[in-house]
């Protein structure tokens, strides 16, 4: 076995811990069991993919930008906001750079890639990645509230006032007009 093969294998291990981290900050608000942060990304990808599609920026760029993303959370769990005055947000590039460390050149480099263009929200593709992740969070929040989950319109306001691209805010204000399910009437 090489040793290329081996670290990509156990990588893809550590990126599995993404389907087990629960998205922290939906406690707050009651949710039991709330979605995942490999869940949260899979939305989070076709979201970007389809915003930059619209802004006429790269689809698979923005999608492959929010894979990574989160990735971090494997080592961190996901941080909820509230930690904030407690805790120093740790840098998405160190933790990438130790996760990526033993990768072979070509992968690691392309992760690390992707997340420092990610968390320097300067291409039309990480603004298009970043405006997704806060989509998903509104469309989560949308469908807790639809469960009867009450304590969400704060993640929803903070999702809408955060959004960059005039792609994401117009589906912002489409989203909490519809029910969760309206694409069954379609």
């Amino acid at each position: 076995m090489s040793d290329d093969a081996a670290a990509l294998a156990a990588f893809g291990y550590e990126l599995g811990v993404l389907k087990r981290v629960r998205r922290a900050g939906w406690w707050h608000a009651g949710v039991r069991d709330p979605e995942s942060v490999a869940e949260h990304t899979a939305r989070v990808a076709q979201l970007a993919a389809l915003i930059a599609a619209e802004e006429g920026a790269d689809p698979a760029r923005a999608a492959f930008l929010a894979l990574w993303h989160d990735t971090q959370e494997t080592r961190t769990g996901d941080l909820p906001h509230t930690v904030a005055g407690y805790l120093a947000k740790p840098d998405p590039r160190a933790i990438t750079a130790d996760q990526t460390a033993e990768l072979p050149e070509r992968s690691r480099e392309a992760v690390r890639d992707a997340v420092t263009e990610y968390e320097a929200k300067e291409s039309a593709e990480a603004r298009c990645a970043s405006d997704a992740d806060k989509l998903e969070m509104l469309l989560q929040a949308v469908e807790y509230r639809d469960t009867g989950v009450r304590r969400v319109d704060g993640w929803i306001d903070s999702a809408r006032t955060s959004l960059r691209t005039e792609t994401a805010r117009r589906v912002a204000e489409a989203a909490v007009t519809l029910s969760p399910l309206a694409w069954r009437d379609r």
